[in-house]
């Protein structure tokens, strides 16, 4: 009796897919992926900074073959950054253009408010991407204020944006959405609820070390376990920055330039500013806390 054949993995896929791309996956982060793309759901990716939540959109577009389209987002984003705004030169052009030649008024109005006249910022672009789905990523949601939260919610419910003069523009191929949060404020339950939800924290030691072996071209052996051991133990510390993974890349890529082999006190003090990154936690790190590290490691 021959046996059934092997029953399709697609989440092991995307973990090997985003692995063959140096980015170091887990299964939540890939479930999360493969239930976003399948679902066609925004994924909400929160955790703290530095652990490679804006990686996982870059790295998912190239695998996918497809247009990364960012939206940055900052305090006072409105729809004119966000989503589009007219092209004034344009339209005062066509108005001056248009003078005397007979047309009436609201001729001259529908003139001057047509798609090519409109200037598309990043979420319209994303609606409008012509042949295939693009990756929508939505950066540091968390930094935008409540209101224009309250206006991604009909982008982000049936992939469409109201423009009072043209209508409603529904993405044809919609994209994959993925918003990043560093929770530095409470995003609203609206938002949640449309939402599929990864929560990232730092990786575990095995995981990082997998993570600084790809990327930090190189790197010896010892010192690459060093310096994971010795940043896990950072993070341990009460400090006001806590080093993410990017910082652990920063340093362990500073030790490989300064031709270090291992870590010691001297090595720590040379290179800790790609480590470190608060005169505070600086201070603290080597009022004491320093040795105790260094004899861990």
């Amino acid at each position: 009796m021959t046996s059934p054949p092997p029953r399709p993995d697609p989440v092991g896929e995307i973990i090997r897919r985003l692995e063959s791309a140096d980015y170091m996956a887990d299964p939540a982060i890939g479930t999360a992926l493969h239930l976003a793309r399948e679902l066609g759901r925004p994924l909400l990716i929160e955790g703290r900074a530095g652990v490679g939540k804006t990686e996982v959109a870059k790295v998912m577009a190239a695998l996918l073959e497809t247009r990364l389209i960012r939206l940055q987002c900052h305090e006072g984003l409105d729809v004119s950054t966000a989503l589009y705004e007219w092209n004034y030169p344009r339209q005062l052009l066509r108005i001056r253009l248009e003078e005397g030649s007979g047309m009436s008024v609201a001729e001259r109005e529908r003139g001057i408010f047509t798609r090519e006249v409109l200037l598309e910022r990043p979420l319209l672009a994303a609606l409008t991407e012509p042949e295939r789905s693009p990756v929508l990523l939505i950066d540091e949601i968390d930094r935008a204020d409540e209101e224009f939260e309250a206006f991604l919610l009909e982008v982000l419910s049936d992939y469409q944006a109201t423009i009072p003069e043209l209508g409603t523009i529904r993405a044809e191929h919609p994209p994959l959405a993925i918003l990043t949060s560093n929770r530095t404020r409470e995003l609203s339950d609206a938002l949640r609820r449309r939402c599929l939800y990864l929560w990232m924290d730092y990786p575990d030691y095995e995981r990082e070390l997998r993570i600084v072996r790809a990327k930090v071209p190189g790197i010896a052996e010892r010192l690459a376990a060093q310096v994971v051991r010795f940043v896990g133990d950072v993070r341990a510390l009460d400090l006001e920055k806590t080093p993410g993974v990017s910082e652990t890349l920063d340093w362990a890529t500073a030790m490989v330039v300064m031709d270090r082999d291992r870590i010691d006190a001297e090595s720590v003090e040379s290179t800790v500013g790609a480590l470190i990154k608060d005169a505070d936690d600086l201070r603290e790190l080597r009022a004491g806390a320093l040795g105790e590290l260094l004899a861990r490691v």
